[in-house]
């Protein structure tokens, strides 16, 4: 078989191949799970009620794969300003899978870090992802406790809630 031969036979050979892979990535759908508002629901009660036994008024929101929220509350007697910190935190923790105060403890020291200057982000614990296996499907953020490890312990205790339902 001559040279040109085999470059026309590669050219084909390639083609068929390059054509076959569009085809078949084009007729496959992604699955994945992901937190409904029921789920959120649960989590959210169970945060707002370990806080409150605590005598913390908090504000909590639950995010989901995507960032977009899925529930945010408000208790009567937490802070105003509570409300928008407790979602900017589980932004945080959904971006960066990790929670907000490993977040907060990479970029400390580091005013110039690139991260600071994305909306919706802000160095302050108190917030965890919320994972199955290594698969973020969200986070939930707390603010108003008097101190960001004690918005992350309610933050555990409302995910601990649901523990069984992310396998």
């Amino acid at each position: 078989m001559s040279n040109i031969a085999y470059r026309v036979a590669g050219i084909s050979f390639a083609s068929a191949l390059v054509c076959g892979l569009a085809t078949s990535a084009n007729a496959q759908l992604l699955t994945h799970k992901d937190i409904s508002l029921a789920m959120a629901t649960t989590i959210t009660r169970a945060t707002m009620d370990a806080c409150k036994a605590q005598g913390y008024a908090v504000s909590v929101h639950v995010l989901g794969r995507e960032g977009q929220v899925v529930l945010g509350v408000r208790h009567d007697s937490a802070g105003l300003a509570t409300f928008e910190n407790s979602m900017k935190k589980a932004y945080t923790a959904r971006t960066f899978a990790r929670s907000s105060g490993e977040f907060a403890d990479g970029v400390k020291g580091n005013p110039l870090a690139g991260a600071l200057r994305l909306t919706n982000i802000v160095p302050a614990q108190g917030a965890l992802p919320i994972k199955i296996g290594n698969d973020t499907i969200g986070a939930i953020g707390i603010s108003g406790a008097p101190g960001g490890d004690k918005d992350e312990a309610c933050a555990k205790a409302g995910i601990d809630k649901v523990a069984a339902q992310l396998r």
